[in-house]
């Protein structure tokens, strides 16, 4: 009997912030020893697109969102910006400065980046599930999508999902 703990993880988020967690759960596990897939369905995944450069952050409707400024002096940088849902959503232009935030604020911290965070689940030998129904669903063509993964739906996640440890949804 194989007693290699094993971890699945569903991934439905489309957003930069929401592409962190899977990625680092899943490269972390692997690291610990675990055996672990992705399985990418509706917005999560944008995760697997060859182009990246389209996650942003969503800061309408998230109540955690406040962040604090990337630059500026420390006292500046200290303020938690807590905007209003209407400044949110009626501010055009306020998801690219909030998307442009967060990825300084990254930069600052020295994390890794989602495509060196995916490139490092690869490594790691995480398998990545991008949900057949939902490509199709979307009308995405499999050559927007890095190679390596595989196509399947519920069932194929099912047959590892139902032998885990650890299952997580995101």
């Amino acid at each position: 009997m194989d007693d290699q703990k094993k971890m699945a993880i569903i991934a439905t988020k489309g957003t930069l912030d929401w592409a962190y967690p899977p990625f680092i759960l899943a490269s972390t596990a692997a690291a610990l020893g675990y055996e672990t897939q992705i399985f990418f369905t509706f917005y999560g995944l944008q995760m697997l697109r060859k182009d990246l450069s389209g996650l942003k952050v969503s800061p309408l409707g998230n109540p955690g969102m406040p962040m604090k400024m990337p630059f500026g002096p420390k006292w500046f940088r200290g303020i938690n910006w807590n905007m209003p849902n209407a400044i949110q959503s009626l501010v055009p232009g306020y998801e690219i400065v909030a998307t442009a935030l967060m990825k300084q604020t990254i930069k600052n911290n020295g994390v890794a980046s989602i495509p060196e965070l995916r490139e490092l689940c690869q490594e790691a030998e995480v398998k990545f599930i991008a949900c057949q129904m939902t490509v199709e669903l979307f009308g995405f063509d499999h050559s927007e999508f890095i190679d390596g993964i595989e196509y399947g739906g519920a069932a194929t996640f099912f047959e590892f999902a139902g032998e885990t440890d650890i299952c997580l949804y995101i």
